[in-house]
């Protein structure tokens, strides 16, 4: 894993081996070995800040969140979930060294008009990004981005799952 850039996010344990040549990562949450790569190095860490550093309970974290988008499979990385298992938060994360740009915007919208959480977050694990959706896909602000006011925004989010429930 030394291969893998330090993030902008608390380190997190993870569990490793060497499966057919290739490193992989135990996912606790569905209690399966995943092939690590860049983005799934992110990913890890986004759900362990998640849950160990804002308090979102591991049952309202979703990984892979299956979706259909103009009769294709699309998967939305990370739904966090609140009452009756409704989105909240829609995460997109991308790789250190992937820009989060217009593009991955675009794309979290477009995950989010089928999805429709109340949030979206944006991260390469180096930079966060995070934003308030309008009537289902639209974007009506930016919340924040990274450092102290993420984490905020974050907590935020966690505190209006906590009153859902």
């Amino acid at each position: 894993m030394d291969r893998y850039p330090a993030l902008n996010l608390p380190p997190v344990r993870l569990r490793a081996a060497h499966r057919h040549g290739e490193e992989r990562v135990w996912d606790g949450l569905r209690g399966c070995w995943l092939l690590l790569t860049p983005e799934e190095w992110v990913r890890r860490h986004v759900i362990g800040w998640l849950s160990d550093c804002i308090g979102i309970p591991a049952v309202n974290i979703i990984q892979e969140y299956p979706l259909s988008l103009g009769g294709t499979r699309q998967r939305a990385d990370i739904v966090v979930t609140g009452r009756g298992q409704q989105a909240v938060m829609l995460v997109e994360c991308k790789a250190a060294d992937v820009a989060i740009d217009q593009c991955v915007l675009d794309q979290a919208v477009r995950y989010n008009s089928v999805v429709r959480a109340r949030y979206i977050m944006l991260t390469n694990g180096l930079r966060h990004y995070f934003f308030a959706a309008g009537d289902g896909a639209g974007i009506t602000r930016g919340l924040a981005q990274a450092g102290a006011s993420g984490v905020r925004a974050a907590r935020a989010i966690a505190k209006r799952i906590e009153e859902e429930d």
